[in-house]
């Protein structure tokens, strides 16, 4: 029961909660010991409060999960974590991550109780609405970088990077949706109502527009933000991102991956070779130049 509650938690999608890290990363404080503690816990809370909501989720999706191929294995849907002990789990650690929360700052306690929410409103309707459900899974990843902003005093963060994660989020999203769309064929709609709003070309438009306006934003970023190296270093970032979004999209278009991209970023190499050079470049710019 102890492994079936720990694999609803999810512990690998709390790779995304490192956006609350940005703040930290990009401000140049992660030699300073004070923000770089706070930043961590506030991480760690996410990850917490982000766990409550999976299994919140999951308990909400456990008779669509049964009809699923892959989740109904999940610990829920198949009986092995009973229904009880998951709501006592979901309502503890969110009591717990929101009161720490409070503790850490106010702001950082309002802007997890928005997080917090907004997903459980996410799990029982939004989820179902075309459009909407990608917009939401977006918001939470602004919800994230907005959260280790208000744990830290901000001298160089840029907006841009509000925008940059907006887009990057979305289209993470649509490629979901679209390699959800493949898996499960006809017979989406009926373990995914939302996915009956979708079609293909009409995912692979929305892909196109929001990769092309990614690396336009990311681009914007690296040369107008005012917080940047003046000689316009970060530009040779540049590279790492496109290739990081084309990879995404080669997954997801010709391999038909896509579905978890949580996996995608646990277990393909090229794509954890990018990020890592990418996050390499960035402290070489940001902390020794």
């Amino acid at each position: 029961m102890f492994l079936g509650l720990l694999k609803s938690m999810r512990p690998r999608q709390w790779t995304k909660n490192a956006f609350v890290l940005a703040a930290v990363i990009f401000d140049r404080q992660l030699t300073h010991p004070d923000a770089l503690l706070r930043s961590l816990a506030g991480f760690f809370l996410f990850c917490l409060l982000s766990s409550s909501v999976y299994i919140i989720n999951d308990i909400a999706d456990r008779e669509a999960d049964r009809q699923h191929p892959r989740k109904r294995n999940r610990p829920i849907a198949s009986g092995k974590l009973p229904l009880s002990v998951a709501l006592a789990a979901a309502a503890l650690l969110a009591i717990a991550s929101l009161g720490i929360a409070y503790y850490l700052t106010p702001s950082f306690f309002f802007i997890s109780l928005a997080y917090f929410l907004i997903f459980l409103a996410y799990s029982k309707w939004l989820k179902h609405i075309p459009l909407i459900d990608v917009l939401m899974i977006a918001a939470g990843f602004v919800l994230r970088v907005a959260g280790g902003v208000s744990l830290i005093s901000v001298e160089r963060f840029s907006p841009w990077l509000y925008v940059v994660t907006t887009l990057l989020a979305l289209y993470i999203g649509f490629g979901k949706r679209r390699a959800e769309l493949t898996l499960l064929a006809d017979n989406a709609e009926n373990h995914r109502p939302v996915l009956d709003g979708y079609t293909i070309p009409f995912l692979d438009q929305l892909i196109v527009i929001v990769s092309g306006t990614t690396i336009v934003a990311y681009s914007l970023y690296t040369f107008s933000a005012p917080n940047l190296p003046q000689n316009h270093s970060m530009m040779l970032t540049i590279p790492f991102v496109l290739y990081g979004i084309f990879r995404y999209l080669y997954l997801v278009q010709v391999e038909e991956e896509g579905g978890a991209p949580e996996d995608l970023v646990l277990t393909d190499r090229p794509l954890q070779i990018t990020i890592l050079l990418y996050g390499i470049a960035v402290l070489i710019i940001f902390y020794l130049f």
